[in-house]
């Protein structure tokens, strides 16, 4: 029986209610009448149901389609601007116990490099992070409780916001590790950390079981019900997901806000970001042997789709995605952006030579975060550091209230200035500091609010003699 309000995940997530929702979708797809009305919902920018984002999903109207992409663009544009907030993964380890078919990490795999950093190389990795100009991680590791226990993440985190080099410093440190208990929750909850994200791999839990054949990761229930327990534990904001490639578009589509629903339902909060990823070629990974991939177009539309359904939620695009993809995504709902990234365990602070071997996937966008900023720029977009919400408890409902007043542009957009104003002091190169420096001019002309601007200026100017991490 399908309950949004269930603690069950047999039950918020229920098989039957998927099936019947994309039967209703197919029954639909060329209902121009109900299109319609779902659409003018979607307009009022409260978000849609899953059966009634499934159904835009199904569409093959052209002309509705183009509505539908019209509609994302406006509401990425009303609730998140033109700002594109960025990050880098941290991997620590790529120890795991796990038989994942789809990941180089399994515990079946004996050919891949295996590593696990010391408190002394992630600081080295730390460094070269900062000296790229990051301020905000995603921290990542394989789970096993016996090289990757929950303690040695908490020291891993403490290691690394104790790092301070030169005028770089890790402000947010986001964790994407196993599923785990309230307590552990509670303690990274207390460490520090900023979203908590797990990503589902797929909701159809058959597909999921034979997919996770072996290791505590095959468990179904206790991996899609780690969300209630994160937020038991005190964490506010996490982030959900799946790998596109694994199952049906459309079934993981209607799962993930189904996914969504529930944590509005229990906790009066969704989710903070949905991230998209695709399977890709890793080590002994072929994402040909899975019969479920899908291309760019239907990519583009599932975010578009997302976008509209939920309004409020931050959504990510890896640098698993290729320049040009990211750019056709950028403005249809992606909020945030991985650059400069590397997937292996210690990719940064050195040049390994089988980084390749032992990457959990194979980077498509390889620019440096420098090129990716000035692309950014060039596009339009203001890239962002920003890590003041969550540096002034503006979390988890807070944040979402914010959000949906819209007030959040207020704090926002200014930070996002603030941030970029550091970066191409300390970090820029030449020519991409002369794009940043001419659309700072710009924006900063048109914002409204002359307290604001005010403050802004006179931030500005310290930035510029020296002084770092100002806020609104």
């Amino acid at each position: 029986m399908y309950d949004k309000k269930s603690l069950k995940a047999e039950e918020f997530i229920s098989h039957e209610e998927i099936l019947d929702t994309l039967k209703y979708a197919e029954e639909n797809k060329n209902n121009v009448e109900l299109i319609d009305k779902i659409i003018a919902k979607a307009k009022l920018k409260k978000g849609l149901e899953h059966r009634e984002a499934s159904v835009l999903l199904a569409c093959e109207i052209k002309e509705k389609n183009e509505e539908i992409y019209e509609l994302a663009r406006e509401i990425k544009q009303e609730f998140y601007g033109n700002r594109i907030v960025l990050f880098a993964p941290l991997y620590l380890s790529n120890y795991c116990v796990n038989g994942c078919v789809y990941c180089p990490y399994h515990a079946q795999n004996r050919h891949i490099a295996r590593k696990k950093m010391t408190q002394e190389e992630i600081k080295k990795e730390v460094i070269a992070l900062q000296d790229m100009g990051h301020k905000r991680l995603a921290i990542e590791t394989g789970e096993d409780p016996i090289h990757n226990p929950i303690e040695y993440v908490l020291e891993s985190l403490k290691t690394i916001y104790s790092i301070h080099h030169k005028n770089g410093a890790i402000r947010r440190a986001n964790v994407n590790i196993a599923a785990t208990t309230v307590e552990n929750y509670r303690k990274l909850k207390e460490a520090g950390i900023g979203t908590y994200i797990l990503f589902q791999e797929t909701y159809h839990k058959e597909s999921y079981e034979k997919l996770h054949p072996t290791g505590p990761k095959h468990n179904y229930a206790y991996h899609t019900e780690a969300m209630d327990r994160a937020m038991e534990g005190g964490i506010d904001d996490v982030g959900l997901g799946v790998l596109f490639g694994l199952e049906r578009y459309k079934y993981e589509f209607a799962g993930l806000l189904m996914h969504a629903e529930h944590l509005e339902a229990v906790h009066n909060v969704g989710p903070h970001t949905i991230s998209v990823p695709r399977i890709r070629h890793a080590d002994d990974i072929d994402p040909s042997k899975f019969d479920n991939g899908i291309d760019d177009d239907t990519f583009c539309k599932i975010v578009a789709c997302i976008r509209v359904a939920v309004p409020y939620t931050g959504m990510i695009c890896s640098t698993r995605e290729s320049a040009a993809v990211r750019a056709r995504v950028l403005n249809l709902g992606i909020s945030q952006i991985s650059g400069g990234s590397k997937t292996s365990v210690g990719g940064y602070a050195e040049e390994n030579e089988t980084e390749e071997d032992s990457s959990q996937f194979d980077v498509t966008d390889t620019r440096t975060l420098d090129e990716v900023m000035k692309w950014l720029m060039e596009l339009g977009y203001l890239p962002s550091f920003c890590t003041a919400c969550y540096r002034e408890g503006r979390t988890g409902e807070r944040f979402m209230e914010i959000c949906k007043s819209k007030q959040i542009q207020n704090c926002c957009h200014p930070n996002a200035l603030i941030t970029l104003k550091e970066y191409l002091e300390d970090y820029a190169s030449p020519e991409t500091k002369i794009v940043g420096e001419k659309l700072i001019k710009k924006e900063f002309a048109e914002l409204q609010e002359s307290k604001v601007k005010e403050v802004l200026a006179n931030n500005l100017e310290k930035i510029e003699a020296g002084e770092r991490d100002f806020r609104f």
